[in-house]
């Protein structure tokens, strides 16, 4: 319907001020009254079929990814609560935290009044079932085996947060970045370290050569060391196409899950072994590892924590620093 207001010779708009004023509050109080309560319905990595705010103002992450995410999305301004994890970028120290993931306290979490929390591969069933029982909307958004999977992760979070758009942004940066790096390093692929010694099976796998020839060196990703057991990431983890995509063949790529033996470790002998930087001194000096090729000769890559460990948009950076390391002469960062 079209309303057309008379008009006041001398001064059109004043006598309806008032009015008008009073009809834009309304309409403004009815439209945060509708932001606030409408809701939309997610399923989350869990199954899980959650009613979500559609325009959360008030947002908990229980991950690190998710926390990352976030902010790379611009929804900062939403998050109100994350975890002691919870450290990049650094501004999110800043960020009240509700605690450890592992033993999760609910009345911190309550006590922040969120209307949305958003959890990682760390939260079990248990904390979802007992959010759920709190009535605050929890969904489960878990890093996935495959790298490709970090653009569903992205489109996941930013819908949300309200971020869709700036989802769709991200991930097509994303993919630029990918295909570029991977274009503009395909004659310089990293290949096995002159003097390496050829399995059998090396000798035999042709179709394991890259596209320039060379086969690709073996690599080794240090999840965990020690008396405790040694612990890697498989073939099935989003981490083994990492090490795919910078040029290097996981040792551990036939495995499943996350357990290594020494023994084979020590069989592989990997050309290049990949650790977090804070664990790299302990790990080049304890027994029997300092015996490793790639100890020996200066092979052993230090990388940041949160770039290769998390799914996340950094996982690109750990794809270039790791193609630079393995495709220059030995250097080791400790």
């Amino acid at each position: 319907m079209r309303i057309t207001l008379p008009i006041n010779p001398i001064n059109p708009i004043k006598p309806f001020k008032p009015i008008i004023m009073g009809f834009v509050l309304l309409l403004a109080a009815c439209g945060g009254q509708q932001q606030a309560t409408t809701t939309d319905t997610v399923v989350d990595d869990y199954g899980r079929t959650v009613a979500v705010p559609a325009h959360p103002q008030r947002v908990v992450s229980l991950s690190p990814a998710v926390t990352e995410i976030m902010y790379a999305l611009g929804a900062q301004d939403i998050l109100v609560g994350r975890t002691d994890f919870c450290v990049y970028p650094p501004e999110a120290i800043d960020i009240p935290s509700i605690g450890g993931i592992s033993n999760l306290n609910i009345e911190s979490i309550l006590s922040l009044n969120p209307d949305l929390v958003i959890s990682g591969s760390m939260v079990g069933k248990k904390i979802t079932d007992q959010m759920d029982a709190m009535g605050t909307p929890m969904v489960c958004v878990i890093e996935k085996p495959r790298f490709d999977a970090l653009y569903d992760n992205i489109s996941a979070i930013g819908r949300l947060v309200g971020k869709e758009q700036e989802a769709d942004s991200l991930n097509a940066l994303m993919h630029r970045r990918v295909d570029a790096l991977l274009d503009s390093t395909l004659a310089t692929t990293p290949a096995r370290p002159q003097g390496a010694a050829l399995s059998t099976a090396e000798s035999n796998q042709i179709g394991e050569k890259s596209h320039n020839n060379a086969i690709p060196p073996k690599v080794y990703y240090v999840v965990g060391f020690g008396p405790s057991g040694n612990f890697t990431a498989g073939g099935n983890t989003f981490i083994n196409d990492i090490i795919r995509m910078a040029g290097g063949r996981n040792i551990a790529e036939g495995v499943e899950g996350w357990s290594y033996s020494l023994e084979a470790l020590v069989q592989e002998d990997p050309d290049y072994i990949i650790v977090r930087r804070e664990d790299s001194a302990a790990f080049c000096d304890m027994k029997p590892y300092n015996t490793l090729s790639a100890v020996r000769n200066g092979r052993v890559i230090g990388i940041v924590s949160g770039t290769f460990d998390l799914q996340v948009p950094r996982n690109i950076d750990a794809i270039l620093y790791l193609r630079q390391r393995m495709g220059q002469s030995p250097k080791q960062s400790r």
